[in-house]
């Protein structure tokens, strides 16, 4: 489906973990043009190929564990974060990624579908700069077939995220 084509779903349409992403963002001072795919949106690719864009404008929402503490990077999907050099950059010992249970517990989603908000408390937020590059980025909305188009700007700003290299 071209980018252009996919058109924003109502929200008495949407799954309940959109409604709660799309209340986020109204909340956050943003219109909630929150999308549902024919197809799952599960990888980078599969989003990509499903909106006719790059995959690099694709918004990865990863789940890495400080410790007990989670933290959310929101990455390019056209690379991987890495741990090591991030931790260092956040002043952390170390970064481990969070196994299923744990990104259920932080954000209320299931791997696949985390959004970059909506979830059950605050989470302390990098955003890749890298997603600077694109005019138009996609999130997923808290499901794996449900997407939102935003900035690198605006997901700084809903997710009081610090924006920073996490590739290396």
């Amino acid at each position: 489906m071209p980018e252009n084509s996919a058109l924003e779903t109502p929200l008495e349409e949407l799954p309940e973990r959109s409604r709660q992403v799309a209340e986020a963002l109204q909340a956050a001072g943003v219109r909630p043009l929150v999308r549902r795919l024919d197809d799952s949106a599960r990888t980078a690719a599969l989003a990509a190929e499903a909106l006719g864009c790059g995959v690099g404008a694709i918004a990865n929402s990863l789940v890495f564990m400080a410790g007990e503490t989670p933290v959310l990077v929101l990455t390019s999907g056209r690379h991987r974060v890495a741990t090591k050099a991030l931790a260092s950059r956040l002043g952390l010992p170390r970064l481990d990624r969070a196994d299923p249970d744990q990104v259920r517990a932080a954000t209320g989603q299931a791997i696949g579908g985390v959004a970059p908000l909506g979830h059950p408390s605050p989470l302390t937020t990098v955003v890749d700069e890298a997603l600077a590059d694109y005019d138009r980025i996609w999130a997923a909305a808290g499901t794996p077939d449900t997407i939102f188009p935003t900035t690198h700007e605006e997901l700084v700003r809903v997710t009081k995220g610090t924006s920073l290299p996490v590739a290396r």
